[in-house]
């Protein structure tokens, strides 16, 4: 019963021992009754199951991504109207426009464009500095404190999401590891097969080898010519 469990795909892998184990827990066959070596297959295949097809990390990136387009253009909003109203010299309160645009300039006007750490960094360093009573009364002055708010609400929201992405990301690279799992699958199944090739011509053996046998070929059959093992566990 020759079969290079390595070329398998995950779910194929996954399918054959299912299969085995059903036709060994079935009861068709007294010898395999509490068998040591289908029992250790069963706590095998139950620790792959767990992890086979979980993700490497979370999926959170387009989330974050998102929240920090918003916060970025909350930024730049408020950024680009500062600009503006300090250079209209004839205006009233222009020189409160440029005294803030003056705190941008400070912590970075190029802070959209920063890594993500770097940008948080930054922006808490901004916000902190403009929530100070002087600037946080020009704010008022010039119409923009809801401005401001947003920009703190979508910094903070960012923060919030970035947060759970790391912690998401962090408790799965504390799950064992795919692979050595499936190592660990893979000999006890081999282990088991050969155990079926070893007693396939004695009396009791050879309807359970039979059987087993044939999920072994459909296995076999699904692995195409240079398929490889691309999609499995790294």
């Amino acid at each position: 019963m020759k079969i290079s469990l390595q070329r398998l795909s995950t779910k194929d892998l996954a399918t054959l021992t299912q299969r085995t184990l059903e036709v060994s827990n079935s009861g068709k066959y007294a010898i395999l009754n509490n068998h040591p070596l289908v029992t250790e297959l069963a706590a095998k295949y139950t620790d792959y199951d767990a992890v086979y097809t979980k993700q490497t990390f979370s999926g959170k990136g387009k989330d974050v991504a998102m929240a920090d387009g918003e916060r970025d253009r909350a930024f730049s909003s408020l950024k680009a109207f500062l600009d503006g109203y300090r250079q209209l010299s004839s205006v009233p309160n222009f020189q409160l426009a440029e005294d803030l645009y003056q705190v941008f300039v400070e912590y970075g006007l190029d802070l959209d464009r920063m890594s993500y750490s770097s940008q948080t960094a930054q922006m808490k360093k901004l916000i902190e500095a403009l929530e100070l009573p002087e600037n946080s009364q020009k704010l008022a002055l010039l119409s923009v404190s809801t401005a401001f708010t947003d920009m703190k609400a979508k910094h903070q929201n960012f923060e919030m999401i970035f947060g759970e992405q790391a912690n998401a990301n962090a408790g799965l690279r504390q799950m064992a590891s795919a692979s050595s799992i499936r190592r660990d699958l893979e000999q006890t199944l081999k282990a088991f097969l050969n155990l079926l090739t070893a007693m396939k011509n004695v009396t009791d053996w050879k309807e359970v080898y039979a059987e087993v046998y044939e999920f072994v070929k459909a296995a076999k059959n699904s692995t195409l010519p240079g398929r490889g093992n691309d999609d499995q566990p790294q």
